[in-house]
């Protein structure tokens, strides 16, 4: 075994911290309740778990790659650093105005979420640069080196930065950014130019601020860690996964902190592509429900859907528009407050509602007997008879269920005049349909029909609401794999390094500049190849380019991915030939007679994923039956009523082996239910392949 064999994932979660630990083609894994007050306690722990496992020290591993909520519990918890933003005169209250956009239009009490800064915490300069980068006032020297000593003397552990088209030329806050450096060298700076080089500034400096927000706390945990693992023995690369899908080194991170805010889910959305990949799907349904949250992400060709904006911290029923929204490359997913640690409660309509509060691990939900009082989704689960108490989380904890008993009758039953059982159908079915309902939504939002997909079902709570899931929305196909209760760790070591560097750079077609677009094309595969060899010196990259276009007048882009040809003879006849078309497979037409503008240019740089092997596929007709090992009643939401479901060991299941619906599949760190009107067969990757007769019960 060479040190080269051994990798290690790590993903902290809201619940759970799951790790998974490579030793060559043998793969060991672990959850431990996560540690919200020394976060890298956790990864210790499970570090030491899993090499005990694999009978190999911690000296042994050759690189770790994290992926952490940290990130987004600091944003939505508003426990960042004392941080200032710096901005151009005028435009002080940018972020606090926000757009004119209102996402519930008809509420004359709607509430925006407040800013991350107070207005006493936003300071102007007299300055000012033109859209095409043209310095129309010039800063005083004088005035930058008070205002630097200013924002000095007030204290400030992080100051933001984002002056008006700063993305077309950066000089302005390069010059600010220095004098602050001077100023106060303790003090982190963030530019908007380097964080979020991109138009529209309202974006831009919501997503600098938030970099600045985080940037003191994730900087000090990021080398804590390091420091923690080294002092285990652990003295191999550190590396993080970003919201983009890929691998950036810990300096990046420790920079971009930003970068990091969606980087557990996105583990998660690589895990099910390369799941798909050895499936050869080309439409799949991404579905991951951890203890806090469930995320819903298309993969379509065995590429998850990525987007340049996303919003976090979203305050109103995780409306659309109702969030933070951070100007970062990102896979693209819909993410909602239903996970296992969900709170459920009766509202002023005596109607049950699930989440987004969730209890965590601290103290988390009551049947975990750390002094939860109120009922989560996984009380109602364990009540449900979807898991077993005495076998939870590998056996790690037992569960109480008793307490989950009480808490529901306390909660709902004596409210709703229900008992137990049936004020947990309740929260069941209400925290998968608002699932089904978000994965609808967004399918429609992408123009997709839903019920084309195959779902990929992973995260600890996933499979045990993947099988009802299905049923409302039809999907025929649902797949399990190995690991699925720490899916996004493993997802982590699959993903690419990688990084993109963007650019807003406008012009219409009509005008279109050759040589400008490929200069502008070096410059960003240069700056995203950078990042990429500090991580990875001598690897084969691959190289993706795109253009956001638009008919003039319009507000928003279109992605249209060039080809490395197209990208090295920029032709604007050709650009336009994509564009239509791309315009017309997502809106049917093309509009005559408009200029087209190009708004924003993005490069892509990352290492060639090795090919993935495809499975050859057992084959349900004439399947043998898996052996059963004894009977449990399981509540079956179709039929509303206890059915008897066989157990099955996972591990006991050979390829080619057949699960009859009612079942429950059960491994250490998932429970997979199978329903009535479903049956699985065990393929040769491991995979749970369970298929859908949706003639046989109602959805």
């Amino acid at each position: 075994m060479t040190q080269m064999d051994v990798r290690l994932g790590v993903d902290i979660g809201g619940t759970f911290t799951d790790v998974v630990l490579e030793v060559g083609a043998a793969q060991y894994s672990v959850k431990v309740l996560t540690n919200y007050a020394a976060p890298e306690e956790a990864i210790v722990d499970g570090m030491a778990k899993v090499c005990a496992k694999a009978g190999i020290g911690a000296g042994q591993i050759s690189q770790i790659i994290h992926g952490t909520t940290l990130a987004t519990n600091a944003l939505i918890e508003r426990r960042g650093a004392k941080t200032a933003l710096i901005t151009t005169e005028g435009f002080r209250d940018v972020i606090e105005m926000r757009t004119e956009s209102r996402f519930e239009q008809y509420d004359l009490n709607l509430k925006l979420p407040e800013p991350l800064l107070p207005r006493y915490r936003r300071y102007t300069l007299a300055e000012r640069m033109g859209a095409s980068g043209n310095v129309l006032i010039a800063p005083d020297a004088d005035e930058i080196a008070r205002l630097a000593a200013e924002i000095a003397g007030a204290g400030y552990d992080s100051v933001a930065v984002g002056f008006l088209h700063s993305y077309a030329n950066s000089a302005h806050e390069v010059a600010m950014g220095d004098a602050l450096r001077a100023a106060a060298p303790e003090m982190m700076v963030s530019l908007s130019s380097e964080v979020s080089p991109q138009m529209r500034e309202y974006e831009r400096f919501n997503t600098t601020v938030a970099n600045a927000y985080i940037k003191p706390q994730m900087k000090r945990y990021l080398l804590r860690l390091k420091g923690r693992l080294e002092s285990e023995g652990a003295m191999c690369p550190v590396f993080l996964i970003h919201s983009g899908g890929g691998i950036i080194s810990l300096e990046s991170a420790a920079e971009f902190p930003v970068r990091l805010v969606e980087s557990g889910p996105a583990g998660g959305a690589v895990f099910a592509a390369d799941i798909a990949a050895g499936y050869g799907l080309d439409k799949v349904l991404s579905f991951d429900m951890g203890g806090t949250t469930a995320k819903i992400c298309l993969i379509e060709n065995q590429t998850p859907r990525t987007s340049r904006v996303f919003e976090v911290a979203r305050s109103y029923r995780f409306k659309k528009g109702s969030g933070m929204p951070i100007s970062i490359p990102v896979i693209d997913m819909v993410e909602i407050g239903a996970g296992g640690g969900s709170i459920a409660h009766v509202d002023g309509l005596k109607q049950i509602r699930v989440g987004p509060e969730s209890a965590g691990s601290e103290p988390g939900p009551a049947c975990y007997g750390r002094g939860g009082v109120r009922p989560a989704v996984t009380d109602a689960d364990l009540v449900l008879g979807k898991l077993d108490p005495d076998n939870f989380a590998g056996g790690s904890m037992s569960l109480d269920a008793d307490a989950s008993v009480r808490v529901l009758e306390a909660e709902l039953g004596g409210k709703l005049d229900m008992d137990a059982q049936t004020a947990a159908f309740g929260v069941a079915e209400m925290v998968d349909e608002n699932m089904a309902n978000a994965a609808r939504v967004h399918a429609v939002e992408n123009g997709e029909e839903i019920s084309d997909y195959t779902m990929i079902a992973f995260g600890g709570a996933a499979p045990l609401h993947a099988g009802r899931l299905s049923e409302k929305l039809g999907i025929k196909r649902l797949l399990v794999p190995p690991g699925a209760g720490v899916g996004s760790a493993i997802g982590f070591l699959r993903a690419p390094f990688s990084f993109e560097a963007t650019r807003s750079i406008y012009s219409r077609l009509s005008d279109f500049d050759g040589e400008m677009v490929l200069t502008l094309l070096d410059d960003l595969r240069e700056e995203a190849t950078g990042f990429v060899r500090h991580c990875s010196a001598d690897a084969e990259l691959f190289t993706e380019y795109k253009a956001y276009m638009r008919y003039s007048g319009q507000g928003w882009e279109i992605p249209i991915v060039l080809s490395e040809a197209q990208a090295r003879a920029p032709d604007p006849d050709v650009f336009e030939a994509l564009f239509e078309a791309q315009y017309t497979a997502m809106f049917g037409r093309t509009v005559e007679g408009m200029d087209i503008e190009i708004t924003v240019w993005a490069v892509s740089v990352a290492t060639q994923k090795p090919a993935r092997a495809k499975i050859t596929e057992a084959s349900l007709d004439g399947a043998e039956a898996a052996q059963v090992n004894g009977q449990r009643d399981v509540f079956d939401a179709a039929s509303a009523t206890s059915l008897s479901a066989g157990l099955v060991q996972r591990a006991d299941l050979q390829t080619g082996q057949l699960v009859e619906g009612p079942a429950v599949i059960a491994e250490d760190e998932t429970t997979i239910i199978i329903p009535k009107s479903a049956r699985a067969i065990a393929q040769a990757d491991g995979c749970i392949d369970i298929r859908f007769d949706l003639q046989k019960g109602p959805k």
